[in-house]
């Protein structure tokens, strides 16, 4: 089958994982993950380093043992299955090249083990490089590549067999900011038009958030939250996922009933989501969502720092019983920069305010 016409075929690559864990010296690693992939989604396990997500994808790709649950793929129990028979492409951080073989060499490996015959391995491989981009190094040694290029060459390997999973682990961690977001772009349109399940794990939100089709976010071995990045952004469970997700400010606040809080002296208009009148909360907002200006406003404040940074400015401004807030104001047109020392009205508007349990901070 062609690496090219892949997508046009029916697809395969649906992931479950059914009460993954993972233990060492009696510590989990994973604490039973439960989560379904579909065959050609773009998923991303997205967590802070010690939070479990690569040894899911480790367990995923057979590489470590569980302790207990199941990994299915396309509905097939794989735990005690091999990673050689698992069918799955592995792009690494460290690209794991063999530097001894030229490009075109490495991409034929894969195609070697599986016992094709050379012209099938040299319709593939020249499919493959065409596909990233790279035909013109095939008789290059990876040493004579940049790094781009061999995350590229990387890629193109671990897709030139037409495995439908594909699992990524922080691929992009070692290039420069400039050359990640290229090959952002790149992976998830190749990624589309060969209609690959990929699994990706990273640390960096703004990957998870630009590629992928849902994300789940882990702390401690668990999942705290599975959604669409918008999903994740707009409307987090928890004040982790909050502030893991992109800047946030977490103000302390009470709770006056399921419709109102109170900030300082200020009482808010914000669904309280059942929690307890009397209790203590506290109110997140995204800094590009607050509001300052000249004029007078459910609150005032007095801004302690300014940083111009072209199409916006980052702002912290003390706020009485909400504490210093971050906020981060576009500039479209004339815009009114406030100097340190300068009083602003500020405005929370309802719409971006969420209130959770103080506790959930702790």
């Amino acid at each position: 089958m062609s690496v090219a016409t892949k997508a046009t075929t029916t697809r395969r690559g649906s992931v479950s994982l059914r009460g993954l864990t993972k233990e060492y010296a009696g510590a989990r690693a994973v604490d039973g993950i439960d989560v379904d992939i579909p065959a050609g989604e773009f998923f991303t396990l997205l967590g802070p380093s010690g939070c479990g997500k690569t040894t899911t994808l480790m367990m995923l790709a057979g590489f470590v043992q569980p302790s207990g649950g199941d990994v299915l793929i396309d509905g097939r129990d794989v735990a005690n299955v091999p990673p050689t028979h698992r069918d799955i492409g592995m792009v690494f951080q460290n690209y794991a090249l063999f530097p001894h073989l030229t490009v075109f060499q490495n991409l034929a490996f894969p195609l070697e083990m599986r016992r094709l015959r050379r012209p099938e391995i040299a319709r593939r491989v020249s499919e493959a490089l065409k596909l990233v981009r790279l035909e013109q190094w095939a008789d290059s040694y990876p040493g004579q590549l940049s790094g781009g290029q061999q995350q590229r060459v990387a890629v193109a390997r671990a897709v030139v067999f037409n495995p439908p999973v594909l699992l990524m682990d922080e691929p992009l961690g070692a290039l420069d900011r400039k050359l990640r977001l290229q090959l952002q772009l790149q992976i998830r349109s190749l990624q589309r038009e060969l209609g690959l399940t990929v699994v990706y794990v990273t640390h960096d939100q703004d990957e998870a958030m630009s590629m992928s089709d849902r994300v789940a976010i882990m702390r401690q071995g668990k999942i705290e939250q599975v959604g669409t990045p918008t999903e994740l952004y707009e409307t987090p469970v928890s004040v982790f996922v909050a502030d893991f997700l992109g800047d946030n400010n977490t103000i302390p606040a009470r709770i006056v009933d399921d419709r109102h809080v109170r900030v300082g002296d200020v009482v808010l208009s914000v669904p309280t989501h059942g929690l307890a009148e009397g209790t203590d909360g506290v109110v997140l907002v995204r800094p590009e969502r607050i509001q300052i200006s000249d004029r007078p406003a459910t609150f005032s404040g007095v801004v302690h720092e300014a940083v111009y940074l072209g199409s916006t400015s980052q702002y912290e401004v003390d706020v009485p019983g909400a504490g210093r807030l971050r906020c981060s104001v576009s500039h479209s047109g004339s815009h009114t920069v406030w100097e340190p020392g300068r009083r602003v009205g500020v405005e929370l508007p309802a719409g971006s305010v969420r209130v959770m349990p103080r506790s959930e901070k702790e």
